[in-house]
This record gives C-alpha cells, sequence and structure tokens, in this order.
C-alpha cells in the first residue's frame, strides 16, 4: 500500500513539471500550434475593454498567461519582458507586442503594472475565459494556475508555447529564440530568387515562307510601243 502510495504521488509530481524537465517526455506540442491565435477581449488594469486580434497589426505576439500579480516569480517574468523591450534591438526591431494575463482583478492589475512600471498591457482574466480559449490548465499540482507563454506570429498563427510554470525564467529566452527564428525565416524569404515569368509562346518560324496574300504584288511591266 506506501508503495501504491508513493508511486501515486510520484505520478503527481511528474505530470505538474514542464516538458522540458520531464526527461524522455514525447514533447507533444500544444493543440493550438499551428493554427490561428483566438482573439480576446478583456479588462485591462484601468478597466478597459482591451481586444486582441492576432494578426491584424502585423507584428508578433509574446502572449503570457501567468499565476498572480505581485508574487515574486510572476514579478520577475513581468520585468524580465518590459526591461527586454527596452533593451533588445530584437524586440524592438521586429516590433514584439507583449501582453500578460493573470486572474487577477482589475484592481490589482492597475496596482501591479503602476508598481512594477509595465509598459504593456496586462488583462484580467476573472472569469478564466481566457484560458479556456488558450487551453491553460493548472500547473504544480493542481495547486496554482499554469505559467504558459504563446508565441504568435505576424500572420497570427500560434507558432509554439512554454508551459513552465515553475522557471520563470524561462519564458523570454522562448521568446527570444522564436524572434531570432522568425527574422532568420522572413530574411531567406526575402532573399529568395523572384519566380520566373512564364516563357511567351514561340513567335513562329522566321524561315517560314509568308502566307499568299502577304506577298507584295510587282507593277505590271510597260508595254512598249
Amino acid at each position: 500500500m506506501k508503495d501504491q502510495t508513493g508511486q501515486a504521488t510520484a505520478r503527481l509530481l511528474r505530470a505538474s513539471l514542464p516538458r522540458t524537465l520531464i526527461p524522455n517526455h514525447p514533447m507533444a506540442p500544444h493543440s493550438l500550434v499551428g493554427k490561428p491565435a483566438p482573439s480576446l477581449s478583456l479588462p485591462n488594469a484601468n478597466g478597459e475593454t482591451w481586444t486582441l486580434t492576432p494578426g491584424a497589426n502585423g507584428v508578433p505576439i509574446a502572449l503570457f498567461f501567468y499565476p498572480k500579480s505581485g508574487s515574486y516569480g510572476c514579478t520577475k517574468e513581468a520585468c524580465q519582458f518590459r526591461d527586454a523591450l527596452v533593451e533588445k534591438e530584437l524586440y524592438k526591431r521586429t516590433q514584439l507586442q507583449v501582453i500578460g494575463i493573470s486572474p487577477d482583478p482589475v484592481e490589482k492589475q492597475k496596482t501591479f503594472a503602476e508598481k512594477q512600471k509595465l509598459t504593456y498591457p496586462i488583462l484580467s482574466d476573472a472569469n478564466g475565459e481566457a484560458r479556456k480559449a488558450y487551453g491553460v490548465n493548472k500547473g504544480i499540482l493542481g495547486l496554482v494556475d499554469a505559467r504558459v507563454t504563446f508565441f504568435i506570429d505576424s500572420k497570427g498563427i500560434v507558432r509554439d508555447s512554454l508551459d513552465s510554470t515553475v522557471n520563470y525564467g524561462a519564458h523570454v529566452k522562448f521568446v527570444t529564440k522564436w524572434l531570432d527564428k522568425l527574422e532568420t525565416e522572413e530574411k531567406k524569404a526575402a532573399e529568395a530568387p523572384a519566380a520566373e515569368p512564364a516563357a511567351e509562346a514561340p513567335a513562329g518560324d522566321s524561315n517560314a515562307e509568308p502566307a499568299a496574300d502577304e506577298v507584295t504584288k510587282e507593277s505590271p511591266e510597260t508595254e512598249q510601243a
């Protein structure tokens, strides 16, 4: 009985760990990867409705779900995104849009955003509608909401996601990696030779004899007296 209990506990702990920390995990991609990212309308830190329509502005998006505004890990993560927007040329060059979402009420989001001087939208998902739309579940034995970041390209397609509740520092690195990859893809596409125009139909054989009606008629010779 004791062994069975220990095995059950191990399974629960294993399920709570980020996939990247589990040896030989199949690393199954999130169900949204490769699909259009869902649009959202949620109150921001000022209580105003803020709408996200991925792909509408033609810029990449880092959409990060975090458990609790003001907690140690969430504060570190939010500030890392804040600093990256200012310090990393890659973030400026690609015009990355960063958006944070947690279940906290508007009042708490406002206090959090002001205290940490966050320069991007922090949205309140008090009803859990955004987490449901993006398939974000619980983490750490179901005790807290999971920490998940989605990278969405400029066309509004979810390219990848990182589910790591404990490792808050991995999320900015994850986004940076994808910005590098996206920029490389766009550079290669720009350098690719343009498709050659379709060959025109041959203009006909220049050695062919002219048609009968194209033969120049000669003037009749003048009769001699």
